[in-house]
């Protein structure tokens, strides 16, 4: 597929990973936390926990049991989605018990799992990996799936078209995340999509093209986390043909573009530096193992919040 036509005035179904922020000692912000959930939904997004943008790969057991717990109690009517992580080394086999607890957990806290990448699930055969998938669909009546690029951890894998397409035959995926930060690969998707199964949801994971969004795609984005009711606003323009939702896409894009470049895992500093000056939380605070971008970036961020402002 070389591109798609814009598919106007269509509503948006927009997930926000939220951030996961820490106090100026180290410490979870847990208050912090809850406000940035309720911030999410209040905005009319659903909110998105336990993801990459919270830090998942980064924290202990108990942690995100509390992620959870805190997001569950503050997600309201939308309802919310949450990782479904599974902690294993390089070389390690698939574990499905690990997914069916981690799954197990979410489902009872009244969530939506998001199939998270592991070695021992990216490490399976295209064929294999619709296996597990089918297998995890047999025992829960509603998932996300998770194309995460290598960009994003090292145990990232973006699938083949004929996988993705295997994907679509599991019934209870309602939709998949897709972060491979290709448009063609997308496009493709969305192809296969309307083909196959148009009421599953191919969610954009895209920062560096938002704008996917205007082509068919959803959304489950770590960038709409500096900024949920700016992402919510935009969304309704493009629902309602409001000519202004381009100048406000465009500006949101430019901060992904900046906030997502290499290393790319550093835009969750980008992050909670844009909420902390922002007054959404209290430090720009990461965890131990997670990369930090230089001071500079401040400005820049502070000159975005300001233009934001403006437009909202």
């Amino acid at each position: 597929m070389t591109g798609a036509p814009a598919l106007r005035r269509r509503p948006i179904l927009g997930m926000s990973a939220v951030l996961l922020p820490f106090t100026a000692d180290g410490a979870v912000d847990w208050p912090g936390f809850e406000a940035l959930v309720a911030r999410t939904v209040e905005a009319g997004l659903v909110p998105a926990v336990n993801m990459d943008t919270g830090y998942v790969q980064l924290l202990d057991a108990d942690t995100r049991a509390r992620v959870l717990r805190t997001g569950a109690s503050a997600c309201g009517a939308l309802g919310f989605v949450a990782g479904a992580f599974v902690a294993d080394d390089p070389g390690a086999p698939f574990d499905i018990d690990a997914y069916f607890g981690a799954m197990d957990a979410i489902s009872a806290s009244g969530g939506t799992p998001v199939i998270f990448p592991s070695h021992g699930l990216n490490a399976l055969a295209d064929h294999e990996w619709v296996d597990a998938h089918d297998a995890l669909g047999r025992r829960f009546d509603r998932f996300i799936g998770f194309e995460l690029g290598p960009m994003f951890v090292p145990y990232g894998r973006i699938y083949s078209l004929a996988a993705y397409e295997g994907l679509l035959g599991v019934p209870s995926c309602i939709g998949a995340k897709h972060s491979s930060l290709s448009r063609a690969a997308e496009w493709d998707r969305l192809e296969v999509r309307d083909r196959v199964r148009p009421d599953f949801h191919v969610f954009t994971g895209n920062d560096l093209a938002i704008d996917m969004v205007c082509y068919g795609s959803d959304y489950l984005l770590g960038l709409s986390a500096f900024a949920p009711e700016a992402f919510a606003e935009r969304d309704r323009r493009w629902e309602h043909g409001e000519r202004s939702f381009n100048e406000l896409n465009d500006l949101l894009q430019y901060l992904g573009a900046f906030a997502f470049r290499a290393p790319v895992p550093a835009y969750r500093h980008d992050a909670a530096l844009f909420l902390e000056l922002r007054g959404r939380i209290g430090s720009d605070t990461t965890p131990p193992g997670a990369p930090r971008r230089p001071d500079s970036d401040r400005a820049v961020l502070a000159d975005i919040a300001q233009r934001l402002e403006s437009l909202l």
